[in-house]
């Protein structure tokens, strides 16, 4: 068996090969002899035993956003989704897509971003075939306004949508699917509801760390401890972690409710400088609907 650090880039299988699938064989996150970041990908000659799951974690530096990239290169039309694109990230984002033979069907935001405007917007110009995702909960615009409970299909792999407010009213988690032909261990696409020992801030748009606490719990911890968590930001460095490490060692999460809401609510940080220009924006899709972007974020 191969294997590869998370920190390299998973090898594209041939479009004609059969033989060869990829999957996740994760570290275990309880040995102190092991880093967190080493969790590994292994090729295996058993395609019954994992579906060809495609995966790019990419990053945008000035807002540190990750941007992630899956594809079910599988199936005959290697249909591919992008979760939280940033908008001056599209060319790399796109021409990333055009050189890995995919077919991106879906642009998709795990909340209402306040640090950076949304690419979903823009993609949509560029490739008008691609459809955006939100939550309805969001109250934004979308040409698909998902709820909890949902499952978005590309190829024969999807993603479950969990409601997880409290940095927002809108925020949701993308978890990939539970199943026999679906990547194990599972992926949870968190947002900013959780981070990597940390979590969002809960002080502005609807944000309520009460809520943040039990969406978190109920929602993400809830799920296999070797599941992986890939969140929107990271600010020390960070590209991975899973549900059994933040249990343990998140400094926030692992308190009692009451001693996370006086955390919370004693942070003391600074008004987001791209507040009011992004969230406007993204409460349109980003460039969805121009005649409601203001004039600012269109410069931008």
């Amino acid at each position: 068996m191969l294997r590869i650090s998370l920190l390299r880039f998973l090898s594209l299988p041939s479009r004609s090969s059969s033989s060869s699938s990829l999957f996740f064989n994760p570290v275990s996150p309880y040995s102190h002899s092991q880093s967190m970041a080493a969790s590994a990908y292994t090729t295996s000659s058993d395609s019954a035993s994992s579906a060809k799951l495609l995966f790019r974690q990419l990053f945008e530096k000035e807002s540190s956003t990750y941007t992630y990239l899956l594809a079910d290169v599988a199936h005959p039309d290697r249909p591919a989704l992008l979760i939280d694109p940033v908008d001056k990230m599209v060319d790399r984002d796109i021409s990333l897509v055009e050189e890995l033979g995919l077919k991106l069907i879906y642009a998709m935001n795990t909340h209402v971003h306040a640090d950076h405007v949304t690419g979903t917007g823009l993609i949509k110009t560029k490739l008008p075939g691609v459809k955006s995702i939100i939550s309805k909960a969001s109250n934004s615009k979308a040409d698909r306004l998902i709820e909890a409970g949902e499952k978005i299909h590309f190829g024969d792999l999807f993603l479950e949508v969990r409601a997880t407010p409290g940095h927002t009213l809108g925020c949701v988690t993308y978890v990939t699917g539970d199943g026999p032909n679906q990547p194990q261990p599972r992926m949870a696409f968190t947002g900013d509801a959780l981070l990597i020992r940390g979590c969002g801030r809960t002080d502005f748009q609807g944000g309520s760390s009460r809520q943040l606490y039990k969406s978190v719990h109920s929602q993400i911890f809830t799920l296999p401890k070797n599941t992986l968590i890939y969140p929107a930001h990271d600010y020390k460095g960070f590209s991975v972690s899973t549900v059994g490490e933040e249990m343990l060692y998140n400094p926030r999460l692992t308190k009692d409710e009451e001693t996370f809401q006086n955390i919370m609510e004693n942070l003391k940080l600074s008004y987001p400088k791209m507040i009011d220009i992004a969230v406007p924006a993204n409460m349109v899709c980003g460039l969805q609907d121009l005649s409601e972007r203001p004039v600012e974020s269109v410069s931008n």
